[in-house]
């Protein structure tokens, strides 16, 4: 499905709806389970997200798509993790599990620990975490993208490292 250029009442869309669904689901239900923990929540999420750009149709720049895509996304997941419901079913839940990007693909055991520390994180920690390691953007990318000073990115990048390492090195002395 395209939309069409010009239209009144929609703005128009570089991409068809079905090349991006087909080019960034994986990343938006990846990016959503991380934050959530939760596969179901994380499919509502991306059908949200999915549906909010058939429906809005903003205008995207050319090469952007993905970030308006994953801001959406981390919007929705925000508004879900601050709902009490969230807090009283998913909050604490053991079965983690984790989509990694092909290339941070190691061992199953390492990987499972490292996530389940990400997941312990404070959001704001997480979800530059998330965007920089998992997803690949720049500092500058993620700046714009959460609406915050670089100089905040790369404070928080360097808090949750030092908050990862602390919890991964205890984990190795007990």
């Amino acid at each position: 499905m395209t939309f069409p250029a010009g239209s009144a009442d929609r703005p128009s869309c570089s991409l068809s709806f079905d090349e991006l669904y087909q080019n960034y689901a994986t990343d938006v239900l990846r990016v959503a389970y991380y934050y959530l923990g939760n596969r179901e929540l994380a499919e509502d999420v991306t059908q949200d997200v999915f549906v909010k750009l058939l429906t809005n149709c903003p205008s995207l720049e050319a090469g952007r798509e993905k970030a308006w895509l994953l801001k959406v996304a981390l919007n929705r997941c925000r508004d879900l993790w601050r709902s009490s419901w969230i807090k009283k079913v998913v909050l604490g839940h053991p079965g983690f599990e984790c989509f990694p990007a092909p290339d941070m693909i190691g061992s199953l055991a390492d990987q499972q620990t490292l996530s389940e520390a990400v997941n312990r994180l404070k959001p704001e920690f997480k979800e530059v975490v998330l965007l920089f390691y998992y997803q690949g953007f720049s500092v500058a990318e993620i700046a714009d993208m959460l609406g915050i000073a670089e100089g905040t990115v790369s404070s928080r990048l360097s808090r949750a490292r030092e908050k990862l390492q602390k919890e991964l090195k205890g984990d190795e002395d007990q």
